[in-house]
């Protein structure tokens, strides 16, 4: 397994697919909760979102980071700038037939290389508390809980969890 940086079309487009099955898991995950989908990823924003990834996640102070397995990208991650000196890891994820590799934690660990690279000295991340095998893998890292470093939405802010580690 390859950990790079997206940078072709092809990457991008792998990308942006990896993210939709990203979707489709916490449609999985939180059917009962339909106002997380709707809050974070409605479909009519979301495909707006997935074509602007690319300068959203640009360098110097973001990346784009992929896992390629024999020759295809199974699993991604990204990093932007939330305040100086601390990105955000989002969207870590990756696909079922690659589950099993460690491509999760590579990737991760490519990211935070990279916002350190960047110049950065923190990285921040969330997750939903139904995304068990994520928590395990970002206290694996050493990611502590930490207080929300944005203002998470009133009905469903018991279901997010906030991790930080400094670089």
């Amino acid at each position: 397994m390859q950990i790079r940086l997206a940078e072709t079309e092809a990457d991008f487009a792998a990308v942006r697919m990896l993210c939709r099955a990203y979707r489709a898991l916490l449609a999985d995950r939180w059917p009962d909760h339909p106002q997380f989908l709707a809050r974070y990823y409605a479909e009519d924003g979301f495909e707006d979102l997935l074509n602007r990834l690319p300068e959203l996640h640009c360098a110097p102070k973001g990346s784009i980071i992929v896992a390629d397995l024999e020759g295809r990208v199974v699993g991604c991650g990204m990093t932007h700038e939330v305040a100086p000196g601390i990105a955000e890891i989002k969207r870590v994820y990756v696909s079922d037939t690659a589950r099993g590799h460690g491509a999760g934690r590579k990737i991760c660990l490519a990211a935070m290389e990279q916002a350190k690279a960047q110049g950065y000295r923190r990285v921040v991340l969330d997750s939903t508390t139904r995304l068990t095998e994520a928590i395990a893998l970002y206290r694996g890292l050493g990611f502590e809980e930490i207080e929300p470093f944005y203002d998470p939405p009133e009905d469903f802010a018991e279901h997010l969890l906030f991790f930080g580690r400094d670089l």
